[in-house]
């Protein structure tokens, strides 16, 4: 074709190239089960965990959600970068944690309340941390309505491994909530339990539920929430 010159892109570091970014091995992809939605995740988990994903839901405003999120090798989170926007509004988050201690750096555009208020529902809260003192000791975040994020204290924990004494043991742990579409990030207790069946039981301070999770720990069936529907069923 006249006039057009094919451009070789040249890789620059592990997960990057110069003009585009890297293919990941993995696609998963949930339907939600609570309202209208779906998660979109490309994941490499070759030596811990690197995703780039997208979310779309309509509640309680419609919103897509985009982010990359990288743990260290052994399922710690390093940083979750998420960007939230809808019509008239857009904010960002990342954060990042080292050393024990949490850190964000927050972006905002439009009037979220605004939009929120416009469609009946209550403002929100500012994206980002608003006392990082209450994250201190949380290794792990929780990006709301996000199947993948669950994922996390499974593997750093050893969870989809479990056997003998291991299973029917509470873990007890402080995550970072990341709250969509708003942003805002607060600390909650969750307790993860391996159990019998190969399920595994999720429990907050009001909910409970028992996730199918794959061999790498990926969930499958998230009742009430969410369920794989890449080839993957529970």
């Amino acid at each position: 074709m006249p006039g057009f010159r094919r451009s070789r892109l040249l890789r620059v570091g592990r997960r990057g190239y110069t003009g585009g970014m890297s293919p990941l091995p993995q696609s998963l992809f949930w339907e939600r089960k609570d309202t209208s939605g779906a998660e979109h995740a490309l994941v490499d988990s070759s030596a811990g965990l690197y995703a780039r994903g997208t979310a779309l839901a309509v509640d309680p405003i419609p919103y897509t959600c985009r982010y990359e999120l990288r743990t260290d090798d052994d399922w710690i989170t390093g940083y979750l970068d998420v960007i939230a926007e809808g019509a008239s509004w857009s904010r960002g988050v990342r954060l990042e944690l080292a050393a024990g201690r949490w850190r964000a750096t927050t972006r905002e555009q439009g009037d979220l309340d605004a939009v929120l208020s416009s469609a009946g529902h209550a403002g929100a809260g500012l994206p980002g941390i608003e006392d990082p003192d209450r994250l201190f000791g949380a290794f792990d975040v929780d990006l709301g309505g996000s199947p993948l994020t669950n994922t996390l204290p499974v593997r750093r924990l050893g969870l989809h491994q479990a056997q003998g004494a291991e299973i029917g043991v509470a873990h007890r742990l402080s995550v970072a909530w990341v709250l969509l579409p708003s942003l805002e990030v607060v600390q909650a207790d969750q307790i993860y339990t391996a159990l019998p069946d190969g399920r595994i039981r999720y429990a907050s301070e009001t909910f409970s539920a028992d996730l199918s999770i794959d061999d790498d720990g990926f969930v499958i069936d998230y009742p009430g929430l969410a369920a794989r529907s890449d080839g993957k069923s529970g």
